[in-house]
């Protein structure tokens, strides 16, 4: 039987669009204020907050996160290559800007390894070309202006050449300078983006590029926090290798290793391991996080400084953290020029890590968020801080989760958040003068203990699906070893490929009937399959389209074991020796042998099936090199008596065969072409037997 195809009214897409042109360009009241309550969230909820219900929740969480905040932002502030004043400030403006753009109500955005990492990469490298020495810890100027009590510091200044960079600027001013640059370009795109609705872009990077691509950084930021670790001054390396490199340095260097930031490292490591391992047993029974980090940074900062460990011991400590607010300065058009190509893989990562947390917590919590209005709220908690002196942001996983199991209800709790760090920027910064480095480096590395774990779930992994292994595996040692921009498109490009070559050789079979039901499957893989009489039937699971339009031919060639046009061949040069004995009188061949042994060398080989029904279930699309391959074994298998019939063929198949004359002009004889089931298919094949 042939089903009836429902007729869809033809869609004028012109008009579509100028109707939404339209609509979009008109400007009344009411879509004024939707759309400035849709770009400011905050206004269509905060009304409706529930301070009996919420307050408490709210406050917890906030309070919690911005403990574990101010630990985090001095510490990650050794991964972007700047002052730990500066991460106070990103940690700061990105919770408030959130807080007023943000859809997801538990997501905490701040600063994030990662982040930190791939801005302070690009600042290193612009810094090496810029003729500053990496290695040179002498407090330098702030970029801007000075701080209300800091009119005083010491300038560490470089003639510069750079067009719109004052001639006398430091290098904590240049390092600055570019990673504002680099942040408000990021902005941008994904501002950009948001407008766009380019959100389909974090499709294209699969769950295992995204391990693949943090663990193999967690690498780098472990690698990169050896050296304060144990005390020592290595050459900071840049550019591909930097991981082989840096560990060369280390094992170089080990004899200078400073005892006292060993011994606090130790301490420090067992302290924070041992806190979070019990934290993570008996979580279900405290009821906010454990504050390890606070207690270890406020320990160690006493003994640094009652014990004199940088005059005594040469241990390198943090250092003077200025109070107070730098004034706003617009970022460096020209640097930004300089890092727009750096700014592209920030923001896609930023972006991702970002929505991904936010429709994780929003699934768990039964509300919606808006991927397009987080795409804004990212993009802006990127430009606007970067003004004030910030760098890039993103939602973090860890703090989210923190935030999540100490009550959070609202992003309230960012608003508290913001406050507890901005206390530490007003009053309490230079309290953290004697802070060793060493426990800085601890606290990241131990922050870094859920990224490298996940070297204990490759073989879990590799036996639910080896590609996706494969696919982590080159991400990660790309990200490790060459760059982690690199890194990320490498697993890009390479998932792509995997799914490519899928395609190109996907799974192919000869279908069996599973005795007395109309159902049928491989009969490589099944047993006691009963083979129909008469009939081959090939499945293809992959679409049918030019890259594997050869695969395919072979393939059915190979499983029916007949190549048809060979086949051909083998028939014409038969007939043609038939012709060329019924014309000789001399029936013998130079070779002495009689014409008819020749000739039956060439008989044409024996034929087992008179039907081929092609099983098209697993084919989701066909374009025009897939509808041509399908007409030509039509053509090729009538040549010699053998019916070509497909089954399970899908609506948008079934078009393209249409459109290209597969079934004919007039489409008469394509109910005896084309069958719902292959049941059918086999039915009518025997019928017509």
């Amino acid at each position: 039987f042939l089903m009836e195809r429902k007729t869809h009214v033809k869609i004028n897409r012109k008009e579509v669009m100028l109707a939404k042109m339209r609509k979009s360009c008109s400007c009344t009241p009411k879509k004024l204020k939707n759309f400035v309550m849709d770009f400011l969230p905050v206004l269509r909820w905060l009304p409706k907050y529930q301070c009996k219900e919420y307050i408490w929740g709210d406050i917890m969480s906030g309070l919690v996160i911005g403990i574990i905040l101010v630990p985090q932002a001095i510490a990650y502030s050794l991964l972007a290559g700047l002052k730990p004043i500066y991460s106070l400030y990103t940690s700061f403006f990105a919770n408030i800007i959130y807080f007023l753009m943000g859809t997801s109500r538990h997501v905490s955005v701040g600063i994030f390894s990662l982040i930190s990492l791939m801005v302070g990469q690009v600042v290193d490298r612009e810094l090496l070309l810029a003729g500053f020495d990496l290695n040179d810890d002498t407090p330098t100027a702030l970029g801007g202006g000075s701080l209300q009590n800091n009119t005083h510091s010491n300038t560490t200044a470089f003639n510069l050449t750079i067009p719109g960079i004052s001639a006398v600027c430091g290098k904590e001013c240049y390092a600055i300078g570019i990673a504002t640059a680099l942040t408000f370009v990021a902005g941008v795109y994904q501002v950009l983006m948001g407008i766009f609705r380019l959100g389909f872009v974090s499709m294209y990077l699969s769950e295992s590029v995204l391990d693949g691509f943090a663990t193999g950084a967690s690498l780098t930021i472990l690698t990169a926090q050896v050296k304060y670790l144990i005390g020592i001054k290595i050459p900071r390396s840049q550019g591909h290798g930097m991981l082989v490199i840096t560990w060369i340095n280390i094992f170089r260097n080990v004899p200078q290793a400073n005892l006292c930031d060993v011994i606090t490292s130790a301490i420090c490591i067992v302290v924070l391991v041992t806190a979070k391992e019990l934290g993570d047993r008996y979580k279900h029974k405290l009821k906010f996080p454990l504050p390890t980090e606070l207690v270890v940074i406020i320990v160690a900062t006493l003994v640094s400084h009652y014990g004199k460990l940088n005059e005594v011991y040469a241990s390198s400590v943090s250092g003077a953290i200025p109070t107070g607010f730098i004034p706003p300065k617009v970022p460096h058009f020209n640097l930004m020029l300089r890092v727009a190509v750096d700014a592209l893989p920030l923001a896609i990562v930023s972006f991702v890590f970002t929505v991904s947390l936010s429709e994780m917590c929003a699934k768990k919590y039964a509300y919606t968020i808006r991927a397009n209005q987080e795409m804004f709220a990212v993009g802006f908690c990127n430009i606007i801080p970067s003004f004030f002196h910030c760098f890039a942001t993103s939602a973090a996983l860890a703090k989210t989760l923190v935030k999540t199991s100490t009550g959070c209800q609202t992003q309230v709790s960012g608003v508290i958040s913001a406050m507890v760090v901005l206390l530490v920027l007003l009053f309490l910064a230079p309290l953290f003068y004697s802070l060793q480095k060493c426990v800085l480096a601890c606290i990241i590395i131990v922050s870094l203990r859920g990224a490298l774990r996940k070297f204990r779930d490759v073989p879990a992994r590799y036996h639910v699906n080896k590609v996706d292994t494969l696919v982590w595996v080159v991400t990660m040692a790309t990200s490790a070893l060459v760059s982690t921009e690199i890194g990320l498109l490498v697993g890009i490009v390479f998932s792509m490929l995997c799914i490519i070559i899928r395609t190109q050789r996907p799974r192919t079979a000869l279908l069996g009937q599973i005795r007395n039901t109309s159902f049928y499957e491989d009969d490589w893989e099944y047993e006691n399959l009963f083979l129909v009489p008469k009939v081959k039937i090939f499945r293809f699971e992959a679409p049918l389209y030019y890259a594997n339009r050869n695969y395919f031919l072979k393939s059915l060639y190979r499983m029916t074991n007949l190549d048809p046009n060979l086949e051909a061949a083998r028939r014409k040069k038969y007939e043609k020796k038939e012709k060329e004995h019924l014309k000789k009188e001399d029936h013998t061949t130079p070779n002495g042998l009689g014409i008819r042994e020749t000739t039956l060398q060439l008989v044409p080989k024996q034929i087992d099936f008179h039907a081929l029904i092609v099983d098209c279930s697993s084919i989701s699309f066909l374009d025009t090199t897939g509808v041509n391959t399908l007409k030509e074994i039509l053509k090729d298998y009538k040549d010699l008596n053998i019916a070509v019939l497909l089954a399970c063929c899908n609506p948008s198949v079934i078009d393209s065969l249409k459109r290209g004359g597969y079934f004919g002009k007039d489409f008469g004889s394509m109910q005896e072409m084309m069958f719902y089931s292959i049941h059918n298919a086999v039915n009518f094949a025997q019928d017509q037997k």
